[in-house]
């Protein structure tokens, strides 16, 4: 076992989002889990590896730049990370195409599901490709032959791309003999055979396939010698100098169509690649060898990902469910009751994907609707471009209600689709404002103002009351259903009150007020957070029972992580639930000895962040947008909110903590070095998500 005196306190933060990706992978591994589920675990563990290259790589090429003997808390200098991350990115990408080439491959074609390669086509299907490209592609190519007039084109970010390799002379006597083509995003990289063409049910040819064998027809009279598919991953961090800009909006969009060509970080090509094709592509890109990939088989496999949706094979897919309701909703819906009449009288806990997103959308909806509203204030970080929310936001503008929007501009990957509907609200009215410039509002909070009757008889006044919610998650309603989150309904007058306070501080201007019940970033959430740890260790250190669990996403603020390992010390036991990264080292002795972490990896995307402290007693539970991050305590808009009904938190902790650290099928546990075990145990199987999914349906 790892000694205390012998270890740096901290782990390496790249090295740990691989092992979450590894995780990731292993669902795809997984014999037990249905054939096309595993397929899309394929996906994700591409799609993840993906931005991790684009912002994590693409982050320390750029320290290698300035400063490669910078070293950071885990000890390891840049180049050193560097180097680790290559050799480690490079095993999961060879073992993602072993399993997809000798596993799952063989699987599909045993299920009547297969991908003709061009080794497999026989007359009929080299016929109907040689026809669908003249019809369907060719039309859309433009092939750039190399010369000092045809200079590489740009080549954008992740693109699919074609490196020809010609002989002879065209038209025009030139004989430069290579030839880019690009493939545009509009051309589908999978494609199903018509019936009758193949002897299986489901079958399909990729894309890449049929280029390679009839790319020829774009260079009529020459020869092809090679044609090499290749794909190029991007820096696809935004810049936007804080102190320069005087719209963030029109500073972003600026700066958005950069994105898709940023410094290179990552070629991947064939295994099959000629050398001096291989060569020419570094160059061009100014990449060293260490970041060229040779692949076996398509050089995205995220195109994949629509397989599963193309086979109607229910057997072969995780089986589907109907997500539940909190009881007071269920009995308010069979009464025809609004929600404000509900939440008025108690709060109301939802948690997706078990119980449904809808009570969300409702309450936005009802709100938009209801003539006693008189406005509706709420934070947007990621909702995606097709929202029912925004469209009630837009609706309740347009009648005249007082709509106010914190639009976060700077969600990464969701810049566009944010800007589209900042235009589009304010357009109908709604007061649109981009929060913090420097501080990104990570916040999920709605809050309604309603106009209602107190007391009774002709003599009854009118009076405002506020309804809020608050969240784990984003208002999407497609990642709802995939990702794991709770959500509060409150009418609460002290909580109501502050998330009235923190829209007064995103809107307009002056001096932060103390909050009576919120906890908030930047401000008091890292200074309370590190009080709670001390205030347990200070219970222990007095002989009593000292208990924290905290669940995230991920954890790697130095001083939190000091703060535990000296809880830890005193006594206090730690449960830690981290899906992703983190460089927290549990169970050395000497250091962390009462610290477990595990991280639970399956058919959901676990995102809750929920914090709990023993407090002799007292059980303190809160929820929270927020990871255990720099960036979350000190560069963000983060709220976390107490759960103050005894029943509610009851059922945080066990929905939340104790149906997780129970679970033995989907939970990996970390040890001190870094590396996860697969929890499996010879008693009955407990699986903490298909537990969730099964309560919730009948709740």
């Amino acid at each position: 076992m790892t000694k205390h005196a012998s270890i740096n306190p901290f782990l390496n933060r790249e090295l740990s989002l691989l092992a979450f990706n590894e995780r990731v992978f292993a669902q795809a591994e997984n014999p037990e889990l249905p054939l096309l589920e595993r397929i899309r675990f394929l996906c994700i563990t591409s799609s993840n590896l993906d931005e991790f290259f684009e912002v994590r790589v693409a982050g320390l090429k750029e320290q290698l730049r300035l400063n490669p003997n910078f070293t950071d808390v885990d000890g390891y200098s840049t180049t050193e990370v560097y180097q680790l991350v290559s050799e480690r990115a490079r095993q999961l990408v060879q073992r993602q195409y072993q399993l997809f080439n000798r596993t799952l491959l063989p699987l599909l074609e045993k299920e009547g599901i297969f991908i003709h390669w061009q080794a497999s086509w026989g007359e009929a299907i080299t016929n109907w490709a040689r026809d669908y490209f003249q019809r369907e592609i060719l039309p859309v190519l433009t092939p750039i032959g190399l010369d000092p007039a045809h200079p590489f084109p740009r080549v954008l970010n992740k693109s699919l791309n074609f490196a020809v390799e010609l002989g002879g002379k065209d038209a025009f006597g030139r004989n430069s003999g290579v030839a880019i083509v690009q493939a545009p995003r509009a051309l589908p990289r999978l494609i199903r055979l018509p019936a009758g063409l193949s002897e299986y049910p489901y079958s399909f040819v990729m894309l890449t396939s049929i280029m390679q064998v009839c790319v020829g027809d774009l260079f009529p009279g020459m020869e092809v010698h090679g044609c090499h598919q290749f794909r190029v991953t991007r820096n696809s961090d935004l810049f936007v100098d804080d102190e320069e800009i005087t719209n963030l909006r029109v500073a972003l969009q600026g700066e958005l169509p950069q994105r898709h060509y940023g410094d290179a970080v990552r070629l991947e090509i064939p295994d099959n690649c000629s050398e001096s094709m291989a060569q020419l592509l570094q160059r061009e890109f100014a990449l060293d060898a260490v970041d060229v990939y040779r692949v076996s088989g398509p050089v995205n496999l995220v195109r994949l990902m629509q397989l599963p949706d193309l086979i109607d094979r229910p057997e072969l897919k995780f089986a589907p469910f109907v997500a539940g309701l909190p009881l007071e909703l269920q009995k308010a819906k069979l009464k025809n009751s609004d929600m404000f009449k509900v939440i008025s009288k108690q709060d109301i806990l939802v948690h997706h994907p078990y119980q449904s997103f809808h009570p969300v959308l409702d309450f936005i909806r009802t709100a938009a609707n209801d003539p006693q509203v008189v406005a509706i204030k709420q934070t947007i970080y990621r909702t995606g471009a097709d929202s029912a929310l925004m469209e009630s936001l837009l609706h309740a503008a347009r009648t005249g209600k007082e709509v106010t929007v914190v639009v976060e501009l700077m969600a990464r990957f969701d810049e566009e689709t944010n800007i589209n509907w900042a235009s589009r609200l304010e357009e109908v009215g709604a007061h649109v404002v981009y929060g913090v410039v420097g501080h990104k509002t990570h916040a999920k909070m709605a809050l309604v103002v309603r106009r209602e009757n107190s007391g009774s008889g002709s003599g009854k006044a009118r009076k405002l009351k506020r309804y809020v919610h608050m969240g784990t998650g984003n208002y999407h309603p497609r990642t709802a259903s995939l990702y794991t989150d709770f959500g509060l309904f409150t009418a609460d007058e002290d909580v109501c009150t502050d998330v009235h306070e923190v829209f007064q501080q995103l809107t307009g201007l002056g001096s932060a007020k103390k909050l009576k019940t919120l906890w908030q970033s930047p401000f008091t959430m890292h200074p309370n957070l590190i009080a709670s740890i001390r205030n347990e260790a200070r219970i222990a250190k007095a002989g009593k029972r000292g208990h924290i669990m905290a669940k995230m996403n991920s954890l790697l603020e130095p001083e939190i992580i000091k703060e535990l390992y000296a809880a830890s010390k005193a006594g206090v036991k730690i449960d830690l639930i981290v899906r992703g990264v983190c460089t927290l080292r549990p169970g050395v002795p000497g250091l962390s000895d009462n610290i477990t972490v595990r991280s639970i990896v399956g058919r959901f995307l676990e995102h809750s962040r929920i914090f709990y402290f023993h407090n002799e007693g007292a059980n303190d539970v809160f929820l929270s947008s927020a990871d255990w991050m720099d960036r979350n305590f000190f560069r963000r808009v983060e709220l976390c909110f107490p759960i103050r009904d005894v029943k509610l938190k009851k059922r945080v902790i066990e929905e939340g903590f104790k149906i997780h650290l129970r679970d033995n099928t989907l939970a990996w546990i970390m040890d001190g070095d870094g590396h996860y075990t697969h929890r499996k145990s010879r008693a009955a199987k407990v699986t903490g998500q298909l537990e969730l999914l099964t309560q919730m349906k009948s709740s």
